[in-house]
């Protein structure tokens, strides 16, 4: 199920489903989709709530998506940051509002939850695509992230190509499927709830930042027994920004934890990838359908909007 495009003059809502947004760079953010995108701005009432590291308790950020996703004048719903939150209020979304009302949902990083969730729960297609204040509202923001805001107007198909960046092959094939994944942490945070991320037949992708390799190697390892990797149809290794390790000489590398548990698995995989937290940040329309071939290291994905109205 995807949603409508967006037009001109479309009313869009910004919400904070996570932590509370930098006001100063939200300002700035808010301002390129007025006037860049030449959208109306409806701000969620938690946006300005702090609730220590939340954007407002629970209840607050919940009622913020379900009144976004209800107005029939909104046409897309952005997430102004992530941080931490969106576990403790997936259990108690109303999916059936959320798949009454199909509307373009955006984020990441912490976002991640939410997207796995309604995807798995109502079938929408939401986009995993860089935040407001925490990327575009940036002093120095690269032109292909907010580029990325474009495939919300257009259905033209997504064409990640070795000329966006330096894509290498880890394991060589080819692999189809509904793309599904985004930050490492949050997926593996889902593993043993009724959200936990299905792979079986997907193109998995994953990201994270600020991790050492040995948190990595956890994680990857707690999938991999999970069998999520044997599941998927193929994988996809976006950005892991400063996922160094403190002490070089007493520890592995990330790509030989990378490797080491995903390229065991035997599907095809490429890394390289600017999804994440990353700059640039390329959005990935989550639930449409990929192909992923390593032999042109290319990634092609469904548009996630449908047409209506002006093209």
């Amino acid at each position: 199920m995807k949603p409508a495009k967006l037009n001109k003059g479309d009313m869009v809502g910004v919400i904070a489903p996570a932590s509370p947004p930098k006001t100063e760079p939200l300002q700035k953010a808010i301002r390129f989709l007025e006037e860049e995108l030449g959208l109306i701005v409806k701000i969620g009432n938690s946006v300005d709530k702090k609730y220590g590291y939340l954007a407002g308790k629970d209840s607050e950020r919940i009622e913020d998506i379900h009144r976004m996703f209800e107005d029939r004048k909104v046409k897309a719903i952005f997430c102004a940051c992530g941080g931490f939150g969106t576990g403790r209020i997936v259990s108690k979304l109303d999916f059936e509002l959320i798949r009454q009302n199909p509307k373009i949902f955006w984020g990441y990083s912490d976002i991640t939850f939410l997207h796995t969730a309604i995807y798995q729960q109502t079938g929408l297609v939401t986009f995993h695509g860089p935040m407001l204040s925490s990327d575009i509202g940036l002093s120095d923001v690269h032109n292909a992230s907010k580029d990325s805001f474009q495939q919300l107007f257009h259905t033209e198909d997504i064409v990640y190509t070795y000329e966006k960046s330096k894509l290498e092959t880890v394991v060589e094939g080819v692999a189809n499927g509904p793309v599904i994944g985004g930050n490492l942490t949050l997926l593996v945070s889902t593993l043993g709830t009724p959200f936990e991320v299905n792979t079986k037949g997907k193109l998995l992708f994953i990201e994270d930042i600020d991790e050492e390799p040995y948190k990595v190697d956890r994680m990857v390892n707690q999938l991999k027994m999970a069998n999520k990797f044997n599941e998927a149809s193929g994988i996809i290794i976006g950005d892991f920004k400063n996922c160094v390790p403190e002490k070089p000489e007493r520890s592995l590398t990330l790509d030989e934890v990378l490797m080491e548990h995903i390229a065991s698995a035997g599907k095809p995989v490429l890394k390289g990838f600017h999804i994440g937290h990353s700059s640039p940040s390329i959005a990935i329309p989550v639930g449409s359908i990929g192909k992923l071939d390593t032999r042109d290291h290319t990634f092609t994905i469904e548009t996630g909007v449908r047409g209506g109205g002006d093209e």
